[in-house]
């Protein structure tokens, strides 16, 4: 029986007033992803959160951030990640921006392109990293308003 690693990450699911959920693409990303990253030593998985967020989006306030869900998810043989996945809401009047990757990992330099959408719309993410987006308060309200008007 092989040795099993486990790696901690952060993963943010962003959202602004009105509803939109941020995302970002970039070199060697396969779809959509939201911020997220490797926990580092002695960081709690909040602290992650808000380091990751503001090394891959430039983002340095969020407010009202809460845990969602932990999961562990498997990509490849002997590996596992624990997932802790949060929402957090900021004010961004930008609809799109590029950044340029600030942290000492294998991403930095690497330039994201940042983009809102409606959280129902998320389903051509990388990583199965749309799969709590269901979680978010604001998706269940945007869909309860569509199935109204309809």
């Amino acid at each position: 029986m092989s040795d099993v690693t486990y790696v901690q990450k952060a993963c943010a699911y962003i959202t602004r007033g009105t509803g939109e959920l941020l995302v970002f693409e970039g070199p060697g990303h396969d779809g959509l992803q939201i911020p997220k990253g490797t926990l580092e030593s002695g960081e709690s998985p909040r602290q992650a959160l808000f380091r990751e967020v503001r090394e891959e989006s430039g983002l340095s306030t969020l407010s009202e951030t809460r845990h969602l869900t932990t999961d562990v998810w498997r990509r490849r043989e002997g590996r596992r990640y624990v997932r802790h996945f949060f929402h957090a809401t900021v004010y961004e009047p930008r609809d799109r921006w590029t950044h340029t990757v600030t942290d000492g990992g294998g991403e930095h330099g690497a330039e994201f392109a940042f983009r809102w959408v409606r959280p129902t719309d998320t389903r051509e993410f990388a990583l199965e990293l749309d799969e709590y987006v269901d979680l978010l308060p604001i998706a269940s309200r945007t869909e309860a308003v569509s199935s109204a008007s309809d």
